[in-house]
Order: structure tokens, then C-alpha cells, then sequence
């Protein structure tokens, strides 16, 4: 029976985490309050207190506009500590489960983004994620790392939760329109997380090992996204001020952030659903899933 470590447990990935990683064995889940990733000095002693068979680390410094007046915080959290976790795994020959973002591109391609394209990181975020990512490589351990984007879950704030309180305050909405990707859900990203962590401690083969992509299939932009939620909850009841018709869309210089973000944030997951035989559903499924829990 193998034994988990997993960082980040109250998160939202990490939340899911808890429950996917369970079937697999011994599962000793930290938070922010038994480990704070940037105290490097804490975690070697987690992991080496633990001596798991393999480390989840779902915990992150993911406020992506803080980052920007932040950047040594974003850096200890998001690549300093992976170094960390890297080194220690490897020391224990244990697998290390890391997660990545799709805003290590700069979103200028138009295609979905493969593994191999080169990172161009617009943001801190970005920036220090990529970081963790080299970190994590160059340590040349056991290890997989999934890069996702458009994080969701029904726990703690979303985006849908915020169109849905906007549009039952306003008439119109305005939400960015030419920023592209999937949706995906914490829900996927632990089931897939758990099947691809059984099938690597099952077998003695390392070539599985590296980086892969993980999103739901399909893509969407912040606007369609936001008429689908509003399509979902007016079918479902739910009295809106603003219907799916009257949200209107808008380019991103016209809704400014600290931090820039990419254009292009669709993932090409060919490599993930090849070598671990893995379906994803298109990002409505679990976007349904959630809306269905949270109205």
C-alpha cells in the first residue's frame, strides 16, 4: 500500500485530492497550518518525517495579480519549494506530483500550446510557475507535472459564482471575449491525477516520467463562459436581472489587471491521454457538475 504525502490540502485541486488520492493508499494531507511551503526548512522535514512513496503538491501561490508587487512571496511558494520537494523525492526515490499553468505562454500562438513550444511567461505568476517547473526537470527525479489552466470547483470562489451574484445585481455584464481556453475543473484534475499516480507506482518503469498537459477538451472564452453559466442557471430557475443575451463582450486592454495575461491558453493534451489511455470530457461536463451543486 503506498504511502501519499500531499501539500495544499484545503485548496481547491487539493480538496478534490483528498478524496481521489484516498483509494491508493495512506494519504497524510498538510495544509497552509502543518506546512507552509516557504519555509524551506520545514518542508524538508515534512517529507522526511513522512518518508512517502509519493508527494502531491497542490499547494501554490496562485493570487496571480498580488503577484506582481509580490514576486519574492511568488517565488519562494512556487520555485523555491518545488526545488525542495524535487530534491527530497529524488533522495527518497519517491514520485513527485506537480502542478504547472498554462500562463508560462505568452498566448501568442494559434494553436493549442504542446509540451515542447517554448514558455514566454508575461506575468510573475507565470514567470515563477515555470520556475518550479525547470526546478523540478533539472533534479532529473521521479516526476510528473501537469500544466492545467482555468482552474474551477464548487468549493470557495469561482468565476461562476461571481457572474451568477453580477448578473442577479445588474441588467448587462461585460466580460473579456478574446482570451481562449478549457475550463477545468479540480474535479478532473484529481481523477486524472490519481490514475496516472497508480499506474506510475504499479509499474517500475520511469519512462512515463516529465511534463504533460492536463485541460478538459473544448475551449471557450471568459465570455462564452460566462453566457453558458447564465444559460444553465436560467434554465435551472434562478431569477437573473441579466439574461445570457445582455452580456456583452469586451477585449482585455478595456478590463486592465496588474498582471497581463495570455490571449491563448488552450493546451494540447495528446501526450497525457495517449501514454495514460485517459478520456477528457469537454469543459461543460463538470462546469454542469458544478453549477448543478451550486445553485
Amino acid at each position: 500500500m503506498a504511502h501519499i504525502l500531499l501539500l495544499g490540502k484545503n485548496g481547491q485541486v487539493g480538496w478534490e485530492l483528498q478524496r481521489a488520492l484516498a483509494p491508493l493508499g495512506r494519504v497524510t494531507a498538510c495544509g497552509h497550518a502543518e506546512c507552509d511551503l516557504a519555509d524551506s526548512g520545514l518542508l524538508r522535514s515534512v517529507v522526511r518525517d513522512t518518508r512517502p512513496d509519493a508527494i502531491v503538491n497542490a499547494a501554490a501561490y496562485t493570487a496571480v495579480d498580488r503577484a506582481e508587487a509580490e514576486p519574492a512571496q511568488a517565488e519562494a511558494i512556487n520555485a523555491v519549494a518545488p526545488a525542495v520537494l524535487a530534491e527530497e523525492a529524488q533522495r527518497l526515490g519517491a514520485w513527485l506530483v506537480h502542478y504547472s499553468t498554462d500562463y508560462v505562454f505568452d498566448g501568442a500562438k494559434r494553436a493549442p500550446y504542446g509540451e515542447d513550444d517554448r514558455p514566454n511567461p508575461l506575468n510573475v505568476y507565470g514567470s515563477s510557475k515555470l520556475a518550479g517547473e525547470r526546478a523540478i526537470a533539472t533534479a532529473a527525479g521521479r516526476h510528473l507535472i501537469f500544466r492545467t489552466s482555468w482552474v474551477f470547483a464548487a468549493r470557495g470562489g469561482n468565476f461562476a459564482k461571481a457572474i451568477l451574484r453580477l448578473a442577479g445585481e445588474r441588467d448587462a455584464l461585460k466580460v473579456v471575449a478574446d482570451q481562449h481556453g478549457a475550463p477545468t475543473s479540480a474535479e478532473l484534475i484529481a481523477d486524472v491525477t490519481a490514475h496516472c499516480l497508480r499506474d506510475v507506482l504499479r509499474t517500475p518503469d520511469d519512462r512515463r516520467r516529465g511534463l504533460y498537459h492536463l485541460a478538459a477538451a473544448g475551449e471557450t472564452s471568459w465570455h462564452g463562459y460566462a453566457k453558458h453559466i447564465l444559460t444553465l442557471a436560467a434554465a435551472a430557475g434562478v431569477a437573473l436581472k441579466c439574461a445570457p443575451e445582455a452580456v456583452a463582450p469586451i477585449a482585455s486592454d478595456e478590463y486592465p489587471l496588474p498582471a497581463k495575461r495570455p490571449a491563448n491558453s488552450r493546451l494540447d493534451t495528446g501526450k497525457l491521454r495517449q501514454s495514460f489511455a485517459i478520456h477528457l470530457p469537454d469543459w461543460t461536463f463538470h462546469v454542469g457538475r458544478m453549477m448543478a451543486e451550486t445553485l
